[in-house]
Protein backbone atom coordinates (compact mmCIF):
# COMPACT_ATOMS: atom_id res chain seq x y z
CA UNK A 1 0.00 0.00 0.00
CA UNK A 2 1.44 3.35 -0.98
CA UNK A 3 1.38 6.40 1.27
CA UNK A 4 -0.96 8.14 -1.17
CA UNK A 5 -3.46 5.25 -0.91
CA UNK A 6 -3.36 5.52 2.87
CA UNK A 7 -3.92 9.26 2.83
CA UNK A 8 -6.79 8.89 0.38
CA UNK A 9 -8.53 6.40 2.69
CA UNK A 10 -8.03 3.28 0.60
CA UNK A 11 -7.48 -0.20 2.01
CA UNK A 12 -5.24 -3.02 0.86
CA UNK A 13 -4.88 -6.69 1.85
CA UNK A 14 -2.44 -7.70 4.62
CA UNK A 15 -1.11 -11.04 5.88
CA UNK A 16 -3.43 -13.13 8.09
CA UNK A 17 -0.61 -14.32 10.41
CA UNK A 18 0.39 -10.74 11.23
CA UNK A 19 -3.22 -9.85 12.09
CA UNK A 20 -3.75 -12.99 14.19
CA UNK A 21 -0.69 -12.21 16.31
CA UNK A 22 -1.85 -8.59 16.77
CA UNK A 23 -5.38 -9.70 17.77
CA UNK A 24 -4.48 -12.84 19.78
CA UNK A 25 -6.18 -11.52 22.94
CA UNK A 26 -9.34 -10.60 21.04
CA UNK A 27 -9.86 -13.79 19.04
CA UNK A 28 -11.70 -16.82 20.42
CA UNK A 29 -9.51 -19.92 20.93
CA UNK A 30 -10.57 -21.67 17.70
CA UNK A 31 -11.17 -18.49 15.66
CA UNK A 32 -9.09 -17.98 12.51
CA UNK A 33 -8.47 -14.86 10.45
CA UNK A 34 -9.56 -15.55 6.87
CA UNK A 35 -8.88 -12.15 5.24
CA UNK A 36 -7.65 -8.79 6.55
CA UNK A 37 -7.37 -5.32 5.06
CA UNK A 38 -5.53 -2.28 6.40
CA UNK A 39 -6.72 1.32 6.09
CA UNK A 40 -3.92 3.58 7.38
CA UNK A 41 -3.97 2.26 10.98
CA UNK A 42 -7.46 0.73 10.99
CA UNK A 43 -8.23 -2.89 10.15
CA UNK A 44 -11.12 -4.75 8.53
CA UNK A 45 -10.86 -8.41 9.52
CA UNK A 46 -12.95 -11.34 8.29
CA UNK A 47 -12.66 -14.32 10.61
CA UNK A 48 -14.41 -17.66 10.31
CA UNK A 49 -16.81 -16.48 13.06
CA UNK A 50 -17.37 -12.71 12.65
CA UNK A 51 -16.40 -9.43 11.03
CA UNK A 52 -14.07 -7.20 13.09
CA UNK A 53 -13.69 -3.47 12.46
CA UNK A 54 -10.73 -2.05 14.37
CA UNK A 55 -10.49 1.73 14.73
CA UNK A 56 -7.18 3.05 16.11
CA UNK A 57 -7.76 6.53 17.47
CA UNK A 58 -5.70 9.57 18.44
CA UNK A 59 -2.21 10.64 17.44
CA UNK A 60 -0.48 7.55 18.82
CA UNK A 61 -3.17 5.00 18.04
CA UNK A 62 -3.02 3.61 21.58
CA UNK A 63 -6.77 4.04 22.05
CA UNK A 64 -8.51 1.36 20.00
CA UNK A 65 -12.20 0.68 19.38
CA UNK A 66 -13.16 -2.86 18.36
CA UNK A 67 -16.45 -3.58 16.59
CA UNK A 68 -17.41 -7.25 16.55
CA UNK A 69 -20.16 -7.97 14.03
CA UNK A 70 -21.67 -11.47 13.84
CA UNK A 71 -22.25 -12.37 10.22
CA UNK A 72 -25.92 -13.09 11.01
CA UNK A 73 -26.36 -9.33 11.74
CA UNK A 74 -25.56 -8.41 8.13
CA UNK A 75 -28.87 -7.95 6.31
CA UNK A 76 -27.65 -6.35 3.08
CA UNK A 77 -24.36 -5.45 1.42
CA UNK A 78 -23.23 -3.94 -1.85
CA UNK A 79 -20.05 -3.27 -3.77
CA UNK A 80 -19.18 -0.50 -6.17
CA UNK A 81 -16.28 -1.22 -8.49
CA UNK A 82 -13.56 1.26 -9.37
CA UNK A 83 -13.94 3.10 -12.65
CA UNK A 84 -11.77 5.05 -15.03
CA UNK A 85 -11.97 8.30 -13.09
CA UNK A 86 -13.15 6.93 -9.73
CA UNK A 87 -10.01 5.15 -8.56
CA UNK A 88 -11.45 3.27 -5.59
CA UNK A 89 -13.96 0.51 -4.99
CA UNK A 90 -16.42 0.61 -2.10
CA UNK A 91 -18.08 -1.94 0.17
CA UNK A 92 -21.28 -1.02 2.02
CA UNK A 93 -22.69 -3.22 4.79
CA UNK A 94 -26.11 -2.76 6.39
CA UNK A 95 -26.69 -4.28 9.83
CA UNK A 96 -30.03 -5.29 11.35
CA UNK A 97 -31.57 -2.36 13.21
CA UNK A 98 -29.48 0.27 11.38
CA UNK A 99 -30.52 2.38 8.41
CA UNK A 100 -27.01 3.72 7.78
CA UNK A 101 -24.47 1.37 6.17
CA UNK A 102 -20.88 0.85 7.20
CA UNK A 103 -18.77 2.08 4.26
CA UNK A 104 -15.20 1.06 3.46
CA UNK A 105 -13.10 2.10 0.45
CA UNK A 106 -10.52 -0.11 -1.22
CA UNK A 107 -7.83 0.79 -3.72
CA UNK A 108 -8.24 -0.17 -7.35
CA UNK A 109 -5.57 -2.88 -7.19
CA UNK A 110 -7.59 -4.87 -4.64
CA UNK A 111 -10.12 -7.35 -6.02
CA UNK A 112 -13.42 -6.05 -4.57
CA UNK A 113 -15.15 -9.15 -5.93
CA UNK A 114 -12.99 -11.29 -3.64
CA UNK A 115 -13.96 -9.16 -0.62
CA UNK A 116 -17.63 -9.50 -1.57
CA UNK A 117 -17.24 -13.24 -2.04
CA UNK A 118 -15.75 -13.68 1.45
CA UNK A 119 -18.58 -11.70 3.02
CA UNK A 120 -21.22 -13.53 0.97
CA UNK A 121 -19.85 -16.90 2.03
CA UNK A 122 -20.28 -16.13 5.73
CA UNK A 123 -23.54 -14.19 5.49
CA UNK A 124 -25.28 -16.93 3.51
CA UNK A 125 -24.38 -19.78 5.91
Amino acid sequence: MGILDGLMGNASEIENDKVESELKELLAPAEKVEHAYKLIRDLIVFTDKRLLLIDKQGMTGKKVEYHSIPYKSVVHFSIETAGTFDMDAELKIWLSGSAVPIQKKFNKSLNIYKVQSVLAEYVMK
